[in-house]
């Protein structure tokens, strides 16, 4: 069952049954517009001295967007939420709006690559002072923060995927003042509501399990109202990074079954681990499961296998027919992502080589299909790429 959400209802119910048109509607129409007029001079000046909050420009605010926005702060447990065209706008967006020259951000090892190339290629020039500590750091450190103006954090972290005691570093960050961030994309709030740890802002790449459709890219960012107005007046008008009512619209199609798509999904990582764990060529297999942390209550499908030299890695890539090579993950389709792939990408050292993940690693989002198709497809690979 579900976690229960601020009414008292579970999450899958909240999902389901929220954000009903006050027409009558049970889906919010897409308001595709981008500006709003107003009937009278006294309410065009009221809007722009800031004592209402009408609609004003679809790069600000617009109803649709709102209707998603209101929607993933309720299952997050926030004060509020604000959308984005990706999950990157959403992250730099973020740290813009907190971070200035001569700061100190402290980051997670083996954070999103482009995560990490935003925090060296960008903020690095400007000033910024960029750090990046192990999982375990965060947790039993309680000094590793003091003087950090920006603690970002993802549990699990990309790859290698270690979950991380969230409430343990939320409370060594309070100690210092310092602000937390956490990517919350693999758990979704149906496993894991950072918020009610102590954790300040939650991040979310909407492209993946909150869309589940792999037909949106989008960002949103839920924490206490006075952070997102924050993000709302410098970084969201400043930067441009809104989020579009079409997008929105199928966000929050996507939300309505996050919690049936997600135990699916977990069902299917749950299969999978369990036929893994004892496969001769593979090594090891990085899924955090249930309570590994604590406010972690669930699997999601995204997970790593590292598999032993007896393996030809292209050629297992090659046989598979259900999992397709592509980056991206949370949606309906099956997926691999050879770690192999990633360290070869152009441009500056990435995250993965700075921290040495493993190149006998392959990424697997395990999609909506029967999961022993899947594993058929996946073990019949595996005897076909025998060196």
């Amino acid at each position: 069952m579900a976690e229960s959400g601020p009414d008292g209802f579970s999450l899958d119910t909240l999902l389901a049954a929220a954000a009903e048109d006050a027409g009558g509607a049970v889906v919010p129409p897409i308001v595709q517009t981008s500006l709003f007029t107003f009937d009278s001079y006294q309410a065009f000046e009221d809007r722009m001295a800031g004592r209402s909050n009408d609609p004003l420009y679809t790069r600000v605010q617009n109803p649709t967007v709102a209707a998603f926005e209101d929607l993933v702060a309720a299952a997050e447990q926030g004060e509020a939420a604000v959308g984005f065209a990706s999950g990157m706008a959403a992250i730099s967006s973020t740290v813009f709006a907190f971070v200035r020259p001569g700061d100190r951000i402290a980051c997670v090892e083996h954070v999103y690559p482009d995560a990490y190339r935003l925090f060296e290629r960008l903020m690095r020039p400007f000033g910024v002072e960029v750090s990046y500590h192990p999982v375990e750091a965060f947790e039993k450190d309680p000094d590793l923060l003091a003087g950090v103006k920006l603690a970002y954090l993802e549990s699990p972290n990309s790859v290698v995927f270690q979950a991380m005691d969230l409430g343990a570093v939320a409370a060594h960050a309070k100690r210092h003042g310092t602000l937390t961030a956490v990517d919350n994309s693999w758990a979704t709030p149906l496993f894991q509501r950072p918020l009610t740890l102590g954790i300040d802002i939650v991040i979310h790449s909407a492209s993946k399990y909150i869309s589940g459709h792999s037909d949106t890219v989008a960002g949103v960012v839920v924490a206490r109202a006075e952070l997102v107005n924050r993000i709302r007046d410098l970084s969201l008008p400043l930067l441009g990074g809104k989020l579009a009512p079409f997008e929105a619209f199928l966000l929050t199609r996507g939300l309505r079954t996050l919690g049936a798509r997600m135990r699916q999904h977990q069902a299917s990582a749950d299969f999978f681990v369990d036929r893994l764990s004892c496969h001769p060529s593979v090594t090891a297999v990085l899924s955090p499961g249930p309570n590994m942390v604590p406010g972690l209550t669930g699997r999601s499908g995204l997970m790593s296998v590292e598999l032993d030299e007896s393996i030809d890695i292209p050629r297992l890539a090659d046989a598979l027919k259900l999992f397709r090579l592509g980056v991206s993950w949370g949606g309906f389709e099956s997926l691999i992502l050879p770690v192999q792939i990633g360290l070869r990408q152009a441009g500056e050292m990435n995250s993965m080589q700075r921290f040495g993940v493993s190149g006998r690693l392959v990424r697997l989002s395990l999609g909506l299909e029967d999961p022993n198709d899947l594993w058929a497809d996946f073990e019949a690979a595996l005897r076909e790429s025998v060196r």
